[in-house]
């Protein structure tokens, strides 16, 4: 349960007033001591999470957040907090006090979470304190069109009610395709080119390879593992030539050559994208960086914190790739972690590494704040085998995908 990636979590975001009980629902989900509680208002000031399963769902994310009517400058800053953590919301769960009349603070976050076509359910809490009438709870059933329960989280009232709920809630598909598993049948072959350089701590992988290794397996394929440089001798040698080679991407060019145009290829990066986030609007990006011009500004957004490299993928390489194919210097801008700008008109290109930290619902999201903005938004993978000039190849899993880069 620990070792699961918070980014390959169902993530149920706990909203509502301060002081409503969000963080005690918190602890009688989770049976534990997971989120601190008092009696003073605003006790929760930055989002806190919490990992566990619920079954059958499997490993989930709970999101413990500010209250949606705290004051003061501190106060804003934590509600731009809480909206942050919509973002990457995939269930719902609105807390109010169950003594108190529905307010215009329960209706505007409702109507932002349907509007984000995000799964709710409106909990009505202190059942404990006053009977909270059937009637209450029948009446903004009826208004809110979602489900309402009412619950105590001191005597535990409604507690596995509201978890059956929750179970039904859960959207579907809400953690995308499978990662390789719809491109192979059982008993296919498929080999993964994994480098290992000074990125890669001794002894660990990094995500999608890992991922991309479990699924294989999962949908009874065989999975095979090799270094970059033994990839043509595995390929020679093999009686069976195998269904796909996937690579990193930044080994795109060796790969490439070492591998005969009958096997197809892509890279983990590119999977990623299809998986976390929309390939297709990802693909249509990597036309905009023919139009770059010298000193156009470019985003490049990591969804992790990690130390850079001498030679890093994100800070280094694309920017010298990329001045490279322009012909000139670029403006690049950097940002990690939880960050994304609302603002993206100055960018020409945004640049996303593959995603692997966050959820799905959260990579949509920044894809759809760059389609706002008209922005053209790519991924690490699309855009090395776009500026390495195989970009077909690397789509040959996806015929679609080719025939549409090859119209345009």
């Amino acid at each position: 349960m620990q070792s699961t990636p918070r980014g390959n979590r169902l993530h149920i975001g706990i909203f509502g007033r301060r002081n409503a009980g969000k963080s005690s629902l918190i602890n009688s989900l989770t049976k534990q001591e997971a989120a601190l509680v008092s009696p003073i208002a605003g006790t929760t000031t930055d989002p806190v999470y919490k990992a566990m399963e619920i079954l059958p769902i499997g490993p989930v994310m709970i999101i413990d957040t500010a209250g949606i009517d705290d004051s003061g400058t501190l106060g804003e800053m934590r509600i731009e907090k809480t909206k942050e953590v919509i973002t990457k919301t995939d269930v719902a769960i609105l807390v109010m006090d169950g003594q108190e009349k529905f307010s215009d603070y329960e209706e505007n976050l409702i109507e932002e979470l349907k509007k984000r076509k995000i799964s709710t359910i409106l909990v009505l809490n202190k059942e404990d304190v006053l009977p909270i009438s059937d009637e209450k709870v029948k009446e903004l059933k009826a208004k809110l069109k979602i489900p309402v329960l009412k619950v105590s989280t001191v005597s535990l009232q409604g507690i596995e009610h509201l978890k059956e709920q929750l179970i039904k809630s859960v959207p579907d598909h809400w953690d995308g395709q499978p990662l390789v598993g719809d491109l192979i049948n059982g008993g296919d072959s498929v080999v993964m080119v994994v480098p290992i350089d000074t990125a890669a701590p001794k002894g660990r992988l990094i995500l999608p390879q890992v991922q991309a290794i479990r699924d294989v397996l999962d949908h009874d394929g065989h999975a095979l593992v090799v270094k970059e440089r033994e990839l043509k001798s595995l390929l020679d040698n093999l009686k069976e030539k195998p269904k796909l080679v996937i690579t990193d991407s930044q080994e795109f060019l060796k790969v490439e050559a070492d591998t005969p145009k009958e096997i197809k290829l892509t890279s983990f990066s590119i999977l990623m994208a299809r998986h976390k986030g929309n390939l297709e609007t990802l693909v249509m990006g990597a036309k905009a960086i023919d139009s770059l011009k010298r000193g156009d500004k470019v985003l490049i957004a990591e969804a992790c914190t990690h130390q850079c490299q001498s030679d890093d993928i994100g800070r280094v390489k694309i920017p010298r790739w990329l001045r490279q194919y322009v012909g000139g210097e670029l403006e690049f801008h950097w940002v990690s972690g939880n960050s994304f700008p609302v603002d993206l008109q100055k960018y020409k290109l945004i640049i996303h590494c593959g995603g692997c930290m966050i959820n799905r619902r959260a990579m949509l999201h920044r894809i759809q704040v760059a389609e706002d903005h008209k922005v053209p938004i790519v991924n690490y993978g699309v855009l090395i085998a776009k500026l390495h000039g195989i970009l077909p190849r690397a789509l040959s899993p996806f015929p679609y995908l080719q025939m549409l880069i090859e119209e345009e």
